[in-house]
């Protein structure tokens, strides 16, 4: 018998009984009938749009049975640079292409493409390939609370029928960049 898993828990504090692997595009796969390495299967019943991450759990329809999801280690490529710049500049340009992308500080994970591994070899950047957990950003306009570990809470009970006269003002170095770092 399929099991059904229909609700993220928010801050779980139960002992999981099943662990499910999914590579960081099955994790996008809200209504989707997936088998746990021990051949369990089960289907997911999430609102659409639910993107999981890893460590998340989820609760079985009937309340008895909880999932933990981890990230599957999946082929990526992994991009460094010599210099922050380099790698804000990648970024930008994989940005561009809406790649999925997981960004740290030293260093940009995506999914293995050899136009895009192209792109990146030409500007300069290392390019090395392996076979990893992949954590893509979160789309901007994803609901914060659903991956947000942060309790701060506020109201945002005020007008915002008023006009706005903002300026820009540049830094006074030209190198903008620089300035990040």
């Amino acid at each position: 018998m399929s099991l059904r898993f229909t609700q993220r828990l928010a801050e779980p504090h139960v002992a999981p009984q099943l662990t499910l692997a999914l590579t960081a595009e099955d994790r996008t796969r809200s209504r989707h009938y997936f088998q746990t390495e021990e051949g369990q299967g089960l289907y997911l019943r999430l609102p659409r749009g639910t993107v999981l991450r890893h460590g998340d759990v989820l609760q079985s329809e009937d309340g008895t049975t909880y999932l933990k999801i981890v990230a599957k280690p999946e082929p990526v490529m992994i991009v460094t640079a010599k210099t922050p710049l380099d790698l804000l500049r990648a970024a930008y340009h994989l940005g561009n292409r809406h790649v999925p992308l997981e960004v740290t500080v030293d260093y940009l994970r995506l999914s293995p493409d050899p136009v895009l591994q192209s792109m990146l070899e030409q500007m300069g950047l290392q390019i090395e390939t392996a076979i990893l957990p992949f954590e893509p950003e979160a789309g901007a306009y994803e609901r914060a609370e659903l991956h947000s570990h942060s309790h701060h809470h506020h109201s945002h009970d005020h007008n915002h029928n008023h006009s706005h006269d903002h300026e820009y003002a540049a830094p006074a170095s030209s190198d903008c960049a620089s300035q990040l770092f």
